[in-house]
């Protein structure tokens, strides 16, 4: 895989440069509530606007159905990426359209624009071939280099992602080149013990990751609602809590694998419960206690690992020499249920191992929870993508950048 250096160094000035970043950052209307992703591509534009790079920027945001919706546009990413820069950030109105083409040709050496959402055309996402390479035919004409630093959407074979650096010169950025060079800890030559955190609401999305772990891990936690079907498992009542019943007999054949090959697989040993699931906008105090994890009521809703499990988890993670946590334990978002995710957070914080947080909804909880970024080894920024590397499954974006 050639890196952004090696490009830097044939040099780069006059040449439009097409950055395929992941500004795919969470909105409240038009307001940016978490900026992580676009600081992410930041060294990389920088980088290439500094090599007299004329640095095209193009990114999906959201899920719109393959046609412009306003609810997704990028224009309030690009204007951020600017004050980032330092810069006035050029930005076109659709992506393969009279603007895009107006924009780029607009641009001097050693400046940025920014396309409008890619999903805002069909061809992006389509399944069907012929559609996906037509659509990076049309964006391959606004460029001259490909320049590959979206990690969150690497395990996407889209237009962008997977068909474009087909069609020109291509080198992986900063961000996905240290991506990478983090998950060859994580899989190669592992520095032991090795603790995986697991969280988020639903075991299925992770029962891929499990199978996978469970001949490399030391230990693996489970937190969130995922591990109610745990508990369901070992005959334990959840009363009104996530639950997968179809996963049951996955579950326990993991439980048992666990078992028999020597690999710790923890589950809470008790729970915070509530009535009903709490309004997060409004954060009101609600009602909720904390009950042994074999002893949950009937009508009770279980929303985070209780202060127990926080403690047993943290001792868990104190002489891990490795770190991986992917997803709350709980329903961060609310301070009643933000505990048990502030204890494992803290916990790899206090532990001397390398330690890696695994995108998505744990690197928002550790921003939203006021956590320095800085203390933790890495902050991934592409939760989906790095578990489908772990699971050992070949990404398309990074298959695409090496061939």
């Amino acid at each position: 895989m050639k890196t952004i250096d090696e490009l830097l160094a044939e040099g780069v000035a006059g040449k439009r440069v097409f950055v395929r970043a992941d500004l795919n950052v969470p909105l409240a209307g038009t307001t940016i509530t978490d900026d992580g992703r676009i600081r992410a591509v930041l060294p990389t534009v920088k980088a290439l606007a500094e090599a007299g790079a004329r640095v095209v920027v193009a990114s999906h945001l959201g899920r719109p159905k393959g046609a412009p919706d306003p609810a997704f546009s990028l224009a309030p990413a690009a204007a951020r990426l600017g004050e980032l820069l330092g810069a006035d950030v050029a930005f076109a109105t659709d992506t393969v359209g009279d603007s895009a083409t107006a924009t780029v040709a607009g641009l001097a050496d050693g400046r940025v624009a920014v396309l409008e959402n890619l999903r805002f055309n069909a061809g992006e996402t389509s399944k069907d071939d012929a559609e996906r390479a037509a659509f990076a035919d049309r964006l391959a004409v606004l460029a001259d280099v490909y320049v590959g630093d979206g990690f969150g959407a690497v395990h996407r074979k889209h237009a962008s992602v997977y068909d474009l650096p087909g069609k020109l010169p291509h080198y992986a950025g900063y961000l996905i080149a240290t991506e990478v060079g983090v998950l060859k800890k994580l899989t190669q030559d592992v520095a032991r013990p090795y603790v995986v955190a697991l969280g988020g609401s639903k075991v299925s999305d992770k029962l891929a990751v499990i199978d996978e772990l469970l001949g490399k891990a030391d230990r693996i936690l489970i937190g969130g609602g995922m591990a109610f079907t745990f508990l369901k498992a070992q005959g334990h009542e959840v009363g009104t809590s996530l639950l997968q019943e179809d996963q049951i007999p996955v579950v326990t054949e993991y439980l048992e694998r666990a078992e028999k090959q020597g690999v710790e697989l923890v589950l809470p040993v008790d729970v915070v419960v509530s009535p009903g699931f709490p309004d997060l906008k409004a954060k009101a105090p609600t009602e909720h206690a904390a009950v042994d994890a074999d002893k949950m009521p009937e009508g009770r809703l279980g929303l985070d690992i209780g202060p127990k499990t926080g403690e047993l988890y943290a001792g868990k993670l104190a002489d891990a020499a490795t770190v991986f946590w992917n997803g709350p334990m709980g329903v961060f978002e609310h301070p009643d249920y933000a505990e048990g995710t502030k204890a494992v957070a803290q916990a790899l914080i206090d532990s001397d191992g390398f330690t890696v947080v695994g995108g998505g909804d744990s690197a928002a909880a550790v921003r939203t929870l006021g956590f320095d970024e800085n203390a933790f080894g890495h902050i991934s920024t592409g939760g989906g993508a790095s578990l489908e590397y772990l699971e050992g499954k070949t990404l398309p974006g990074l298959a695409a950048l090496e061939g």
